[in-house]
C-alpha cells in the first residue's frame, strides 16, 4: 500500500513541476497575478476550489465514468488561462473582495471561486488520460490510495509554485515598489500571450 501511494504521489508531483505541465503552471500564474504574499488567504481559497474541481475529474476518470476527446480538452485548457488573464486585466485591484474580512459573501467572489472550480475540472481532464493509463490492472481496490497519492502530489506541487509566485510578487510589489497593476499586466499579459499561442496551435491541428 505504501509503495503504491508513493508511486502515485511522485507521479502527481512530477506532473505539476515538469515543463510538460506548462499549461497548469501558466494557469496558476494567471490565478495569482492580482495577489501578493499578504493575500495568501484569498489565494488559498482559490487554489482549494481549483483543486476540488481537479480531484473530481480524476475520480471520474479513475472510475472510467468520464471520457472526453483529448483534442478538445487540450484546446480548452489554454482557453481557461486566457479567460483568467482577461479577467485579471479588467479587475480593479484596489477593490478585490476579501472573504476573510467580509461578513457577506460577495456575488463577484462566488463567481471567482465557481470559475476556479470549473477550470479545475477542465485541467483535471488534461491529466485524466495519463492517470487512467497508469492505473495498475487488477488493483482497482487500491483506487482510493492511487487517487489520494496522485492528488496530494499535484497539490504539493501547486503549493510550491503558488508560494514562489506570491513571494516574487511580494518582492517586486512590496519591496521594489513596482505598481501592483504593472505586475498584474506583466504576469497576466505573459500568460495570455503564451496560452493564446498554445490555443491556436492546438486549434489548427483539429482543423
Amino acid at each position: 500500500m505504501e509503495n503504491t501511494f508513493l508511486f502515485y504521489f511522485q507521479l502527481g508531483w512530477q506532473h505539476i513541476v515538469d515543463w510538460a505541465a506548462l499549461d497548469h503552471i501558466l494557469f496558476l500564474g494567471a490565478l495569482c497575478a492580482v495577489y501578493t504574499l499578504v493575500d495568501w488567504r484569498r489565494v488559498l481559497l482559490l487554489v482549494t476550489a481549483f483543486t476540488i474541481g481537479h480531484c473530481l475529474t480524476l475520480v471520474l476518470a479513475g472510475t472510467d465514468s468520464l471520457r472526453l476527446p483529448a483534442d478538445w480538452v487540450e484546446m480548452l485548457i489554454p482557453a481557461t488561462i486566457m479567460l483568467t488573464a482577461v479577467y485579471n486585466l479588467s479587475v480593479n485591484q484596489d477593490r478585490l473582495p476579501d472573504a476573510a474580512s467580509s461578513s457577506v459573501f460577495p456575488t463577484r467572489l462566488r463567481l471567482v471561486y465557481f470559475f476556479a472550480l470549473l477550470f479545475g475540472l477542465i485541467h483535471g481532464l488534461g491529466f485524466s488520460n495519463t492517470f487512467r493509463s497508469m492505473l495498475f490492472p487488477g488493483e482497482e481496490q487500491q483506487l482510493v490510495i492511487q487517487l489520494l497519492g496522485f492528488n496530494l502530489g499535484i497539490e504539493l506541487g501547486q503549493v510550491l509554485i503558488v508560494v514562489i509566485l506570491l513571494s516574487l510578487a511580494y518582492l517586486f510589489v512590496e519591496q521594489f515598489n513596482l505598481a501592483a497593476k504593472k505586475w498584474n499586466w506583466l504576469l497576466s499579459g505573459g500568460a495570455f500571450l503564451v496560452a493564446s499561442m498554445l490555443f491556436f496551435e492546438r486549434l489548427l491541428t483539429m482543423i
